[in-house]
């Protein structure tokens, strides 16, 4: 099956000439829960390799600092952030360089590796999705010790929450690990993990946040490392794994559907990066790409490994070309274009 994306010329045109499209927004922070697509660092303090705090990751983030984000910068909750009037850049809560004062308008207790399944943030012994949400019950009380309780209250209602999670589950659990998919098939998998997706929400809720975006998964048989893979289809992406993402965004939509009717005065978005990604990887001149079958810190053909190595010898001069930084993650100027789509085509409800 082939997948067209039809975009019209002025919304591409649009995306390419707003490398900020800063909003005074009702929103006082932003508070993010996911995986490496928005973890700013947390990885960095408990005992995994899941980590990327060292270079040539970071090199284009501010000092060419290598901070723990999975990108050659920044990554989309940062431009999110900055969208809506907020700060630059949110910093991960298990950093002791940072105070209440420093994350009480944005926070990411995310962790790279992890998943909605605690299964999978047990293959690299990263943080599970109900241990931040522990995390983030900590920070509430930090939050109402400073600012008050009326202040604090007023932050944890009118907050943007953001899910970000979901490609780990398939691509490092059940199509990697043993177990789960002895338990389940992909169906059923998938309905499993959208059964914790909407206990998260409840959960969330009942703790007093309303605006929440539901992320959505990529395509990710286009993923470099998926590509690599795909020795038989001369590197092409992966139809199948293209078309499980689709058909696992349509359960998470339908759970938004589901969840705004049941749930009192929630604000549930679904945020889809799929058709403006795949749009990307197939039309790259129209974004002013170059590359997008193999990643910036790739190692041409033969990118086999989840990350940029520390000594690479192959990390390319122009990231700004590549839709890819390593075999898994954006680039930060891809991360800057797809979060300009979804604050523009999604989140712009809650300005």
């Amino acid at each position: 099956m082939a997948y067209m994306v039809f975009l019209c010329s002025l919304t591409i045109v649009s995306l390419l000439s707003s490398p900020k499209t800063i909003i005074e927004a009702k929103v006082p922070a932003v508070i993010v829960f996911g995986d490496s697509s928005v973890d700013a660092g947390n990885n960095n303090f408990i005992p995994t390799i899941a980590r990327s705090n060292f270079l040539p990751y970071g090199r284009d983030f501010a000092g060419g600092k290598a901070t723990g984000r999975f990108s050659n910068g920044r990554i989309p909750t940062d431009f999110i952030s900055e969208a809506f009037g907020l700060k630059s850049t949110i910093p991960a809560y298990l950093d002791p360089t940072y105070n209440i004062s420093d994350l009480a308008t944005g926070v990411t207790f995310a962790s790279a590796g992890t998943g909605y399944d605690n299964a999978t943030s047990d293959v690299l012994s990263v943080i599970p999705l109900w241990k931040q949400l522990e995390y983030y019950k900590e920070y509430q009380a930090k939050l109402i010790a400073y600012e008050g309780s009326s202040t604090a209250n007023e932050t944890i209602k009118e907050a943007l929450y953001v899910m970000s999670l979901g490609t780990n589950d398939f691509l490092e659990n059940y199509y990697t690990m043993p177990g789960r998919s002895s338990q389940y098939n992909i169906q059923q998998y998938q309905d499993f993990l959208v059964g914790i997706a909407g206990g998260f929400i409840e959960k969330l809720h009942s703790l007093g946040a309303r605006k929440i975006s539901l992320g959505g998964l990529p395509p990710m048989g286009c993923l470099p490392l998926e590509r690599t893979r795909n020795l038989f289809g001369g590197n092409d992406c992966l139809e199948s794994y293209n078309n499980l993402a689709m058909d696992f965004n349509n359960k998470l939509k339908a759970l938004t559907v589901k969840l705004n009717k049941d749930l009192p005065d929630v604000e549930l978005v679904f945020s889809n990066p799929y058709y403006i990604l795949l749009s990307m990887i197939k039309k790259p001149s129209l974004y002013g790409f170059d590359v997008t079958s193999t990643a910036c810190c790739a190692t041409g053909m033969f990118e086999m490994g989840y990350a940029c190595n520390r000594n690479s010898m192959f990390t390319c001069t122009d990231a700004n070309k590549y839709i890819f930084w390593d075999s898994f993650h954006p680039t930060q100027r891809t991360n800057q274009l797809v979060s300009n789509y979804v604050v523009k085509n999604v989140l712009s409800q809650f300005l």
